[in-house]
């Protein structure tokens, strides 16, 4: 262990790693943002320019961002299949039909896939074959992307998720029966975050809930001030999190204090950051990608396009990776924000980038998954 970290009493070193691992994804993408603590940061080594090398058609548009494990690619579809490919060249592994369409992104965890519909089914699936192992019906639609967490030691691991009818759900992971459910008051669109033994998400209630994830009770609350329809992210002890009122907040979650605010144009931010160790980017309405500085909300710099920006921009080997609703995929350097390459697409794209080494994959509008390498 570094000596500094030997020095710390043991609760406080501990804290610390955690911080300090929230920031970044490991070699695979196993979930939307890569992470529990859905930081939108990944330590892949990736070159720009890109080329395609692949694509795959679905039956309808693809909102949700893939996941990467190993040699396969997992993502939902607009036409209620949830696909499984393989990395190297795009083909069909499996498919699975649900209950209706997908915009939710998949979490991958111990060779099982977890996913919900809209028309209020969530799903675990085997990661090899497709299969379902069980289903929990909720009362609404599912747009939030699941997460997952450890609710004690020895206990089975516990999946996290969101629904329009108001309510995050913890469902064990072997069996999905509930652990324990929360209500809030209005829908849940975001996927929650989770770090250090809380879970912090935003929902149209215009709040910020911070939970304790053991007993699923609230810890605090934060009035954000106006509905949250995308995710937050942590990071040491900080939640960074847009709202549709233009502004965009840092949260102490200890204090429920906001630490600072962001406001530029009277455009909503809707996408979910990526937060590196001195700077935080999102996306917004006014067709703008941004980035400001972690520690006091202060802009670095901006990077215009033609269409909003709904994808939730992912940080990888010095770059940033985004798409726009102008139909591109860009990515621009995060030192300052200039333009190191761009693909045209030609339909808008909401869905977030998934990165591994030397692979970026993304969904469109247009129905197709996109794997570029250099």
């Amino acid at each position: 262990m570094n000596p500094f970290l030997r020095s710390l009493p043991f609760p406080a070193a501990l804290a610390l790693l955690a911080s300090v691992a929230d920031v970044q994804a490991g070699p695979d993408w196993p979930m939307f943002r890569g992470n529990p603590a859905l930081t939108g940061v990944s330590t892949a080594k990736i070159q720009a320019p890109l080329k395609l090398l692949w694509t795959f058609k679905s039956g309808g548009s693809v909102m949700s961002s893939p996941a990467i494990v190993g040699d396969r690619v997992f993502f939902g579809s607009a036409d209620s299949n949830v696909y499984c490919l393989n990395l190297k060249d795009g083909t069909r592994r499996w498919a699975f039909e649900a209950s209706g369409p997908i915009e939710a992104s998949p979490l991958l965890l111990d060779g099982r896939l977890y996913i919900g519909d809209v028309n209020t089914n969530f799903y675990a699936l085997n990661a090899d074959t497709g299969a379902k192992v069980w289903s929990q019906g909720f009362e609404e639609k599912i747009r939030s992307s699941a997460s997952w967490y450890i609710p004690a030691p020895g206990q089975p691991k516990a999946i996290l998720v969101g629904s329009y009818d108001f309510k995050l759900y913890s469902l064990n992971a072997d069996t999905g029966k509930t652990n324990w459910v929360y209500e809030t008051g209005n829908y849940i669109n975001g996927s929650p975050a989770i770090s250090d033994g809380v879970t912090a998400f935003g929902g149209c209630d215009t709040i910020v809930h911070v939970l304790n994830l053991a007993t699923g009770t609230k810890a605090r609350e934060v009035e954000a001030g106006a509905p949250i329809i995308g995710s937050a992210a942590i990071a040491g002890g900080k939640a960074y999190v847009g709202h549709y009122e233009n502004e965009f907040l840092c949260i102490d979650l200890t204090s429920g204090k906001i630490d600072w605010r962001y406001r530029d144009r009277a455009f909503p931010y809707a996408t979910s950051p990526a937060i590196t160790a001195d700077r935080v980017l999102f996306g917004g309405r006014d067709k703008r990608l941004h980035c400001v500085q972690r520690a006091d909300g202060k802009p670095v710099w901006t990077f215009a396009t033609k269409g909003k920006v709904e994808s939730s921009p992912v940080v990888a080997d010095g770059k940033v990776f985004f798409g726009s609703d102008d139909g591109r995929l860009y990515v621009v350097s995060l030192a300052d924000g200039s333009e190191l390459w761009k693909y045209e697409i030609g339909q808008p794209i909401q869905s977030s980038p998934a990165i591994v080494d030397n692979r970026l994959l993304i969904g469109s509008d247009d129905g197709s998954v996109y794997c570029f390498g250099p």
